[in-house]
């Protein structure tokens, strides 16, 4: 939030379970206040409204574990990568040890053609693990 815009406060009632379980959630995840914690929770859900609503681009984040020793897996990644309508801004790799690479693809495009990209790596075999963690600009 910038310091020149005006922040309201308004009043939000709860029954006083549901409100210890939100303060459980603030303690847990660190939060100094409960306005913090709501102001993340409205970004996240308009982050996810851009995913599910929004036809303008978008950003993912590609985390996937594979075997590098599944011939020819590391090419079909990079084949994968350069046949698509998205922008792949950053690719970093990681040797977890002999067998397993991790791997995350930085990726902006349309949310369709990010979700495709997604399921077509983390289907192929030798992928051990494929989690696409969704982002988008969040303009207040």
């Amino acid at each position: 939030m910038s310091n020149m815009e005006e922040t309201i406060r308004f009043s939000v009632s709860l029954p006083k379970t549901l409100l210890d379980e939100l303060d459980k959630r603030i303690i847990s995840k660190g939060y100094a206040s409960r306005s913090e914690f709501v102001r993340d929770f409205i970004r996240e859900k308009m982050v996810e409204d851009n995913w599910t609503h929004g036809d303008e681009d978008v950003a993912g984040v590609l985390t996937i574990i594979y075997d590098h020793h599944q011939r020819g897996l590391t090419q079909q990644i990079i084949d994968i990568q350069h046949s698509q309508y998205v922008h792949v801004l950053c690719n970093t790799h990681v040797h977890m040890d002999h067998h397993n690479c991790l791997e995350t693809i930085i990726i902006k495009g349309k949310p369709a053609e990010i979700e495709r990209i997604a399921l077509e790596i983390g289907g192929l075999k030798g992928v051990r693990f494929a989690k696409l963690t969704r982002a988008a600009k969040v303009e207040i």
